[in-house]
């Protein structure tokens, strides 16, 4: 056996012990039996060392946020996640690390029912890339292009604590040491919101997961919107969910963090007035956080798809819209 299957074998083969799997790891080609009646729902996502994780970041956290950030997206469309594959470049093998890195790994995959049924691995720059594979109701998908004007917007949760954690890693600001083991949590243990997107079909509209950025994720929705012309959300900032890390710095740093700050994982979503008390109820059942912030508007002239309004409802200025791959000095971790 290569050194390539041993390492397969040793660290990421398992019974596929679910009945979407007919054949996992092993062959050409995984199998798979959707359920009858059902859509496939798929997302792909790519982490980079140096853009996404600092090079000495924790393996069995990393193994967790990899694939938490994937089955974010399947939450966000509401769907129940059933298998993944994984791609992993390696500069070396080294076992302690690949131990690690699956134990986090298969942790979060047990616990969603979410069977590894195949990738690859080689050599080069340390990366990782998982793609994931889901099952929904096709007619109620949470899509981002269903939000309708006068809808209410929500948040589960709340933001910001991973985008602070960040800024002290990048030496930006220092945490106080009862403050910095929850922002970090935030920001290397994210938690997929599956539960809740798949009990939000039927109830709300659009949604999407915070991942570069409350602003930035929610004026997707409005620049979606396929009912007429686009929307625009109008958020109340004092009504933003704050983590509790940002109590503790600066109302500036507390804004860009909560606003901007990407990593979150939490769900945005938009519903219709009269499913308030329907989203409450699920907000209880669940024993989540989910509040509302603001609401969809129809769009007027050249206005901005997102507008946060201060406590004396004015716009605020904001000095930027999140996070974005291809801008100046763009990458978390550098």
């Amino acid at each position: 056996m290569t050194p390539e299957f041993a390492l397969i074998e040793r660290f990421f083969t398992r019974d596929a012990s679910s009945p979407f799997v007919r054949l996992g790891v092993g062959d050409d080609c995984a199998l798979l039996d959707p359920t009858p009646g059902k859509s496939l729902a798929i997302s792909t996502d790519t982490l980079v060392t140096g853009v996404h994780f600092f090079a000495d970041a924790e393996p069995e956290s990393l193994g967790h946020k990899a694939l938490a950030v994937n089955l974010s997206d399947l939450a966000a469309m509401g769907a129940t996640a059933c298998a993944c594959t994984l791609a992993l470049t390696l500069p070396s093998v080294d076992e302690a690390w690949l131990a690690a890195f699956s134990r986090g790994f298969f942790a979060l995959a047990d616990q969603h029912g979410c069977a590894l049924i195949g990738g690859d691995t080689t050599r080069g720059p340390l990366s990782i890339t998982i793609t994931v594979f889901g099952e929904l109701d096709a007619a109620h998908a949470l899509r981002r292009d269903r939000a309708q004007a006068n809808d209410d917007v929500w948040l589960s949760g709340s933001v910001g604590g991973a985008a602070l954690g960040l800024a002290h890693l990048q030496g930006k600001l220092t945490l106080a040491p009862n403050v910095l083991p929850r922002a970090l949590a935030r920001l290397h243990r994210p938690t997929p919101q599956l539960a809740l997107g798949a009990r939000l079909l039927g109830v709300a509209r659009a949604a999407i997961d915070v991942s570069d950025g409350l602003v930035a994720d929610l004026g997707h929705i409005g620049r979606r919107s396929v009912h007429g012309s686009a929307l625009t959300a109008v958020i109340d900032w004092p009504r933003v969910p704050l983590h509790p890390s940002l109590l503790s710095v600066a109302p500036d740093m507390r804004q860009q963090c909560a606003l901007t700050g990407g990593d979150d994982y939490e769900l945005c979503f938009t519903a219709a007035a009269e499913q308030r008390a329907a989203i409450e109820s699920i907000a209880a059942e669940l024993g989540v956080s989910l509040t509302r912030i603001g609401s969809m508007q129809a769009a007027v002239g050249n206005e901005p798809h997102v507008v946060v309004r201060d406590a004396q409802g004015a716009a605020m200025a904001l000095a930027s819209s999140g996070y974005d791959h291809f801008t100046p000095s763009a990458s978390p971790a550098a």
